[in-house]
């Protein structure tokens, strides 16, 4: 019975740390994430249906085990789909549609980029630069992403 009690109330009781051998570790609820976008600013989610991002965290997070640089916040387009699996990646595949927001491969919209045709091809994802990992200007430039972006974010 006492044993019963113990497990009963240790279900119970809030903890605010866990104790793991002779180390606490505090439990901190982050909100959003630590990464920073284009502008130098904190990084925004971008999506969360359908869920994107390396990490699947909505946000376009970038960390180091990340070789496609999953970093480009972008809502694709039909003729950017088409695009992408004449590359070999055929995004389609993972259930993606005209409109939706996925976080891009900086190098395969950069391909995007310089395959178009005009400043309004479609081929081209329009970006939001708030949501826009920074590690995206290891593949682009700022100025051509500026060129596609959203809501008046070219202006910042």
């Amino acid at each position: 019975m006492q044993l019963w009690k113990t497990l009963l109330s240790s279900l119970t009781t809030k903890r605010r740390f866990a104790q793991v051998r002779d180390v606490q570790i505090e439990f901190e609820r982050l909100k959003g994430t630590r990464e920073r976008n284009v502008l130098k600013q904190p990084l925004q989610l971008h999506s969360t249906r359908p869920l994107t991002g390396f990490m699947r965290t909505g946000y376009c997070e970038a960390p180091s085990s990340d070789f496609g640089n999953h970093s480009v916040a972008a809502i694709v387009t039909d003729q950017f789909l088409d695009f992408s699996a004449s590359r070999g990646n055929d995004l389609r595949a993972t259930g993606l549609t005209n409109g939706c927001k996925w976080c891009l491969c900086v190098g395969r919209w950069k391909e995007a980029f310089n395959a178009r045709t005009s400043d309004s091809d479609l081929k081209v994802p329009k970006v939001y630069l708030q949501r826009t990992n920074e590690r995206a200007l290891e593949g682009a430039k700022l100025e051509e992403l500026k060129i596609f972006a959203l809501d008046g974010e070219s202006d910042q």
